[in-house]
């Protein structure tokens, strides 16, 4: 099958440090079809061997097993070509049809790698140059819009443009290998699907932490926040893996509509809970690794008045029959005590105790998605303590890792929602219903803090965020899994 994948910002951050070493790898280990051409378009006025040699320069900043050696990438290169374009002007979008014409191909991807703000313009103009054909597929990358209202009109341009089926809405998490174990988890194995419910769970968390700073994206977190950057998108999508009702196959459509059920089933926003259920912060200096860090106002590109979350953390419901009562924990940040994303599910404790154990909550299952990936499974064992001559109870866990078990066989994210993409697979992809039900539930929280003269809580760079997250969850009875 012949392919030609137009990467629109294919000078841009994302295309060198994410999508070229995943299509590269694809290249290596032989899983992109043949008949590949990689067209990356930008403002730069480059032939393809300046493109070329600039793809190469930029592999030197990729991760060490990314990179390709000088015989390798010399093969993938004869892939690449590029074409300098004015996303503004009609004529430019005339040529890139004509580039393509000469070799047709079977499928054409357009990839936007570029500012949402440019997303309406360019598949409009692609329209009007007659490139929206039955064998284009588009991919919009996040974040798609920046509230409801404007997700909503660039989901509206697009649909003028495009049908459902030939757009793929990119969550790079959804093609983390681990989230893929979570489905698998869940709908692969009768072992936990009886007990998946609020009669056995108590708390579910989740949490996605960063050690890193803002780094040189001052100026796009500076429009962004961790809400927008982490909550809207990523930790939505890991909340309906965790609780959406088995499909009733595995389509894309069938997996779509239970995590859309989901969206529409958490707990409305009021005054009451916007106040005390969301906690918003902000880094200020700290200590990383033992290294002197700066706060997020002394970082470059940021505004030093900047009221900007760099942390997020929150308390949620699912009303519905299977997690009525159960509270669902989210947090996330930046220059946090670690990097380190997880889910864990907490299970309650026997209804009636026979042992001599006070650990009432060890029973729980952790899904680590970084940087460790795989499942732990907490548990207690009976010992014997031959002091007191009696027995007690000690924790013990069962630990898999995948990255031991299935080492080299691993696929990233990218390399599989790119693949995905080519194959017109949309499982691994949000639908524009699902991500406006998103948007509408964050939005409230946009709104409510726009008007909260307080500004996010300081943080020290190194910690866990705010103390009042530990007070959220402590007023249920629970805490967080590192302080228990």
């Amino acid at each position: 099958m012949s392919f030609d994948l137009v990467l629109f910002g294919g000078t841009g951050d994302l295309s060198w440090r994410k999508l070229m070493p995943a299509l590269f790898q694809a290249f290596k280990h032989g899983t992109l079809p043949e008949g590949a051409r990689i067209i990356g378009v930008g403002r730069d006025d480059l032939s393809d061997e300046r493109y070329r040699a600039l793809i190469l320069s930029r592999f030197e900043e990729v991760d060490l097993a990314k990179r390709p050696s000088a015989d390798e990438f010399e093969r993938f290169s004869s892939l690449l070509e590029f074409v300098s374009m004015d996303l503004s002007k009609p004529e430019h979008y005339a040529y890139l049809k004509d580039k393509l014409a000469q070799r047709p191909a079977d499928t054409v991807v357009m990839y936007l790698a570029t500012a949402p703000t440019l997303f309406t313009t360019i598949v409009e103009q692609l329209a009007a140059a007659g490139l929206n054909t039955p064998q284009t597929r588009v991919v919009l990358e996040k974040p798609l819009g920046h509230d409801l209202a404007s997700n909503r009109a660039i989901n509206h341009s697009v649909a003028q443009v495009f049908s459902e089926k030939q757009v793929f809405r990119i969550d790079h998490y959804l093609g983390k290998p681990a989230v893929q174990n979570l489905f698998a988890l869940r709908f692969g194995n009768a072992l936990f699907e009886p007990l998946w419910r609020r009669e056995h769970i108590a708390n579910i968390q989740i949490t996605i932490a960063e050690e890193l700073g803002v780094e040189k994206r001052g100026g796009f977190y500076e429009t962004t926040g961790a809400l927008r950057d982490m909550v809207q998108n990523h930790a939505l999508q890991l909340l309906c893996a965790i609780g959406m009702e088995p499909p009733i196959n595995s389509h894309a459509d069938a997996i779509r509509d239970e995590k859309l059920k989901v969206l529409r089933s958490l707990k409305p926003w009021t005054a009451e809970t916007l106040a005390q259920d969301v906690i918003r912060g902000q880094y200020a200096a700290g200590a990383i690794g033992g290294a002197a860090v700066p706060g997020y106002r002394e970082e470059l590109g940021v505004n030093p008045a900047s009221n900007t979350e760099t942390f997020v953390a929150l308390r949620t419901e699912i009303s519905n029959w299977r997690w009525a009562g159960v509270p669902f924990y989210i947090r996330t940040g930046k220059r946090l005590a670690g990097r380190d994303a997880r889910i864990v599910v907490n299970f309650r404790p026997t209804p009636h105790a026979i042992f001599n154990s006070q650990m009432g909550d060890a029973n729980r299952l952790v899904i680590n998605l970084q940087p460790k990936d795989g499942l732990e499974l907490h548990l207690l064992a009976q010992a014997q303590d031959k002091r007191q001559n009696s027995n007690i109870l000690a924790p013990v866990q069962l630990d898999l890792d995948f990255d031991k078990r299935f080492g080299g066989e691993r696929v990233g994210a990218y390399e599989r929602l790119l693949l995905d993409v080519i194959d017109g697979r949309l499982n691994l992809f949000v639908r524009s219903d699902e991500q406006e039900e998103a948007w509408r539930w964050v939005e409230p929280m946009l709104t409510y803090w726009k008007a909260d003269a307080q500004g996010p809580r300081p943080y020290a760079a190194g910690t866990w965020g705010p103390s009042a997250t530990s007070a959220m969850i402590a007023r249920d009875g629970f805490c967080w899994a590192e302080e228990c």
